[in-house]
């Protein structure tokens, strides 16, 4: 009777796992395309930092043209290269110098291409309707235009690009390609180690032998990142000893976060890695701007080590007057964090003499049928 019922319970149990893996599909699925379309499917700026150089008189009138909509945050410059300097310190992504007869746009194209878009965009418009206002007071007013006047008016508005992208990144989306790199090989390998390290007792030595692993690991994945880029003409200009430093410390924040989460919580803290990479990406910065997310999205990627390593190797690449203390500070705090908790708990069981994950019957179950002597009959 046993072995006859044994086919039918299995197939039972195959079915209720199948179903069960399917709801958790579906579910994840769910999950992450309401995530990704609440970010991302209609990005709108929101008091995206920009600078206005204006006399009194036409400030006004401007300032009412920026702020209508809530898209920009206006910050007054007495002079160009005051906006200048603040757009390379990365403080603002643009600005406008309406002091001459023809206004002025300053951008800065490695700020982020859709602030830039939205910037020439807005100012092409205001320009084209400051023109077509002319042209209407021109004709009511009886006015025959000379050549000159006219071609003045139909000239294209002055844009420069301050900091504009490398010709070898015209899109700008290095950056995004390197951080889900980071993330996933991160996450990989805390996993791999989370399995490796549990194999030795417990003791302060093995702890200080996991965490200098983690860290021998962060300084080689930096060093591939850094070489692969120059496959590509990528931050060719960089310093490659700040770069490599950088690139290190978001690694380590992010394996050694993942491995102390593992530490804690066994192997459902790796999640913690899978969502850097799931989660993070999406709202570090680096394909959509901070300033383009929902208020939750943008606080939360820039508090997380793939956010604020995009942010750090930007400033680094193409705005080295803009202060990263901030963004180094977060994945510090990540890194260091992470490594305690790896180092305190390979440390504390060691009164007991103990093995830990990798248990005795667990080794029996995966090699029990090569470790078992023959039987005689």
């Amino acid at each position: 009777m046993t072995q006859e019922n044994q086919p039918v319970e299995s197939v039972s149990q195959f079915r209720r796992f199948a179903m069960a893996v399917c709801l958790i599909g579906v579910l994840v699925q769910l999950g992450l395309t309401a995530y990704y379309l609440g970010m991302g499917h209609k990005a709108q700026p929101h008091h995206l930092p920009v600078g206005l150089v204006s006399p009194a008189a036409k400030r006004t009138a401007v300032m009412t043209l920026l702020t209508q909509n809530e898209y920009f945050k206006v910050t007054d410059y007495a002079t160009a290269d005051d906006l200048i300097i603040a757009i390379k310190r990365r403080d603002v992504y643009g600005g406008v110098d309406i002091t001459a007869s023809k206004p002025h746009l300053y951008v800065a194209g490695a700020a982020g291409t859709a602030a830039a878009t939205l910037l020439k965009s807005t100012y092409t418009g205001v320009v084209q309707q400051q023109t077509a206002a002319a042209l209407d007071e021109a004709a009511d007013a009886g006015d025959t235009m000379t050549v000159s006047a006219a071609k003045d008016l139909n000239t294209p508005p002055t844009v420069t690009d301050v900091v504009p992208l490398p010709s070898d990144d015209v899109n700008g989306v290095s950056l995004g390609f390197l951080t889900q790199a980071l993330a996933l090989g991160g996450t990989i390998a805390s996993i791999g180690l989370g399995r490796l390290i549990p194999r030795t007792r417990r003791s302060w030595r093995r702890g200080i032998a996991h965490v200098s692993i983690l860290i021998i690991y962060a300084v080689a994945s930096a060093a591939v990142i850094l070489w692969s880029m120059t496959w590509f003409g990528v931050g060719e200009t960089a310093d490659r000893g700040e770069m490599l430093g950088i690139f290190s410390l978001i690694s380590l924040a992010i394996t050694a976060s993942t491995a102390g989460a593992v530490a804690l919580f066994g192997p459902a803290g790796a999640l913690i890695g899978a969502m850097y990479f799931t989660l993070g990406t999406v709202i570090s910065g680096a394909s959509i701007l901070p300033e383009f997310l929902p208020s939750f999205g943008k606080h939360l990627g820039e508090n997380l080590p793939t956010g604020a390593g995009v942010q750090a190797v930007r400033d680094d690449l193409y705005f080295p007057a803009a202060p990263i203390h901030q963004h180094l500070l977060v994945l510090g705090l990540y890194a260091g964090i992470g490594a305690l908790v790896v180092l305190i708990t390979n440390m504390l069981p060691n009164r007991k003499n103990r093995k830990s994950e990798v248990e005795l019957e667990f080794v029996e179950r995966i090699e029990g049928s090569e470790r078992r002597e023959p039987v005689n009959l």
